[in-house]
């Protein structure tokens, strides 16, 4: 058995609708994954099931999320060695230390595009730093730019699939998987 994380872009299924977690618990035992638990009701998934290709899972998840839902999301999953690797990337780690809410990973499906970290500097706000490991965007929101441009700049249009989480979440994550 194999444990992976899978994190959901988004959990809103439309105007004061959100993604129930024991929802998509009960979703994940029907695809026959094991063990299902999630983190916070903000689209964290951790489960087990047989050592598989992460390109099958992607799709196998969307592809339930929606007959269950009703609506694509796009899924991003990490296997646990891979998810204790991010988590131990963090280039901000005594910045996470002192606020975990003001660091965050953008995970990305597939490595950010080379160039992009240079094309996002022209969104960083003062005291804002951002570091591209292992193909994942890092970044340290500084509260001196409370609406940072760099959320909008992070999009799938820019950048292809991928989804953020705070280092708190991140940290959390990688406890439930065995850091």
């Amino acid at each position: 058995m194999q444990t992976y994380v899978a994190l959901l872009y988004s959990i809103i299924l439309g105007e004061g609708r959100r993604v129930v977690m024991s929802d998509l618990k009960v979703m994940a035992e029907g695809l026959g994954l094991k063990n299902p638990r999630t983190l916070v009701a903000t689209g964290n998934l951790v489960f087990d099931t047989d050592e598989t290709a992460i390109a099958a899972l992607e799709p196998r998840l969307e592809t339930a999320f929606e007959r269950t839902f009703g609506r694509h999301v796009d899924i991003v999953v990490r296997d646990a060695a891979g998810w204790r690797m991010l988590a131990a990337g963090n280039p901000f780690p005594i910045e996470s230390q002192a606020a975990g809410d003001q660091v965050a990973v953008r995970v990305m499906r597939a490595p950010v595009p080379a160039g992009s970290l240079q094309a996002l500097g022209a969104s960083l706000g003062p005291g804002e730093r951002m570091q591209a490991v292992g193909g994942d965007i890092w970044i340290f929101f500084s509260r001196q730019t409370p609406n940072s441009r760099l959320l909008a700049a992070i999009s799938h249009k820019r950048l292809g699939v991928g989804t953020s989480r705070n280092w708190n979440t991140v940290r959390r994550l990688a406890d439930m998987v065995g850091a």
